[in-house]
């Protein structure tokens, strides 16, 4: 039998406001950040201090849900923008994409770095470290949503993603798929987990080995272009077993998708990072 994905997206109904899941998820990863901020903080080699720490949480928050809406709304969203310039704000239809996030960030960083006089790399470096747990837990968030399903699957821990099963099964209630599942009825219909992958992969994983990078190496921009590289690497291959969108399909050469695309250039920043300070190295 195959897990049925069926988490009730709504974390607590309060009658006038329903609060999602997702959105805990987004807090926990703001949670993180200012956890592991405060530490680095306290306990490393730096020029930050607990209060600027929460300030930039504060930017980057920003950046990160702005740029992340109206990256949707231009990479992935079918309304050209000038049509409709309000669906930016149009929020409880959903839709974020990483990429607009990340120029967000980028946005904020050029913000922070002008309101502190902090350098580029001692922004990015100290704050990249911090990000990744942050997009796990959002993509544990796209996974307890039941969305960012994988590609059809027969793997033993394939799952069952009810919103993307055929049109002729929308009907049927939680409880009906569940025991068609059990009877092997929706085996042809299993999928690859891909948000956890994704969050394992561009979460934890790549946590670990920034963490690592920023523990043993104190070169500028070297923190920043191992994540970039790390999440760069992480998404361009879970894309493989990630179904792509329907209004997208193949973007180019009938395998690689919009996500593929959008993360060549995060690659290509990361690698210029970490060229320059090779570069510099070799100069001393």
């Amino acid at each position: 039998m195959h897990y049925l994905v069926s988490f009730d997206p709504v974390f607590i109904d309060l009658g006038i406001v329903k609060i999602h899941w997702y959105a805990i998820t987004y807090l926990i990863g703001f949670a993180f950040f200012i956890l592991l901020g405060n530490y680095q903080a306290k306990h490393e080699d730096t020029s930050w201090n607990k209060e600027q720490v929460s300030d930039f949480l504060f930017y980057g928050a920003l950046g990160v849900i702005l740029g992340g809406r109206i990256g949707w709304v231009l990479f992935y969203n079918d309304t050209p923008f000038l049509e409709d310039p309000l669906l930016v704000f149009k929020v409880q239809g959903g839709g974020m994409s990483f990429h607009g996030g990340l120029i967000g960030v980028f946005v904020a960083i050029w913000y922070f770095k002008r309101k502190t006089k902090k350098g580029f790399f001692e922004i990015a470096d100290f704050i990249t470290p911090l990000c990744a747990l942050g997009i796990g837990s959002v993509r544990i968030g796209n996974f307890l949503n039941g969305e960012l399903w994988g590609r059809i699957s027969e793997k033993p821990w394939a799952m069952i993603f009810p919103d993307s099963l055929p049109s002729n099964l929308w009907n049927k209630s939680i409880e009906q798929l569940t025991q068609l599942s059990q009877q092997g009825l929706l085996n042809e219909y299993t999928r690859h987990p891909s948000p956890l992958y994704e969050a394992f992969s561009e979460g934890l994983l790549t946590f670990l080995i920034v963490w690592f990078i920023a523990k043993r190496f104190k070169r500028k921009g070297i923190n920043s272009g191992t994540f970039l590289i790390c999440y760069g690497i992480s998404r361009f291959s879970v894309e493989f077993l990630r179904q792509p969108d329907t209004n997208r399909g193949f973007i180019a050469f009938d395998w690689m998708t919009m996500g593929q695309v959008l993360t060549i250039p995060i690659i290509v920043v990361g690698l210029i990072f970490l060229s320059g300070i090779l570069t510099r190295t070799q100069n001393k």
